[in-house]
């Protein structure tokens, strides 16, 4: 599937990692695109390691499984580098992103000598500063597709505000909020 653009998501229950995977299909397929958004279910609780996955694509997408060997791997949580090998199977032509405020230097010693690219962001420090809150899926939404490519930046906030809209139809108060954390994001990805 070497035209499909494969994610996976590493994060902890309560952290939205699976929201954030919902969300980049979601979007994906506003745009157009074939899109496949999932979590793999098991005994997930609240801070408990979970996963989740998208696949993205411009032509029809006929698997149904759960990603083994990702171009991309989000960490929403850096705690989880760990306690799991979240760059088991990531392709070398693909990147990592990791949720933390240390540089690149001091988190490469953790990822078991992947050679590929790596990203970092501040989710945590964009999320209490844009949210008040510690809420960094929607700011590592925003870091994924701004490393990916997958949708350029302005058609990504216009299809994001809209399901803000929708989302929190009941809740308006949050949606500037949520806004802000995703184009604080999409600038301060390194």
């Amino acid at each position: 599937m070497s035209n499909t653009l494969e994610i996976r998501w590493h994060g902890r229950g309560g952290q939205g990692a699976k929201t954030a995977a919902l969300l980049l299909a979601e979007v994906a397929f506003k745009t157009g695109k074939n899109a496949q958004g999932f979590p793999e279910y098991g005994p997930e609780r609240m801070g408990a390691p979970i996963t989740a996955y998208d696949r993205i694509s411009d032509k029809p997408i006929r698997v149904h499984s759960n990603i083994y060997d990702p171009q991309y791997v989000v960490v929403v949580d850096e705690t989880l580098l760990e306690c799991v090998d979240v760059t088991k199977g990531l392709r070398k032509d693909g990147a990592i992103l990791i949720n933390t405020a240390k540089s690149k230097e001091e988190i490469i010693p953790f990822l078991k000598g992947y050679e590929g690219k790596v990203y970092t962001i501040d989710a945590r420090q964009i999320a209490i500063d844009t949210l008040g809150k510690n809420f960094p899926n929607t700011p590592m939404l925003a870091a994924i597709v701004k490393v990916t490519g997958v949708i350029d930046d302005e058609t990504f906030l216009k299809e994001m505000q809209g399901s803000f809209e929708h989302k929190f139809a009941k809740k308006p108060e949050v949606i500037e909020g949520n806004m802000n954390a995703l184009k604080k994001a999409l600038k301060e990805v390194q």
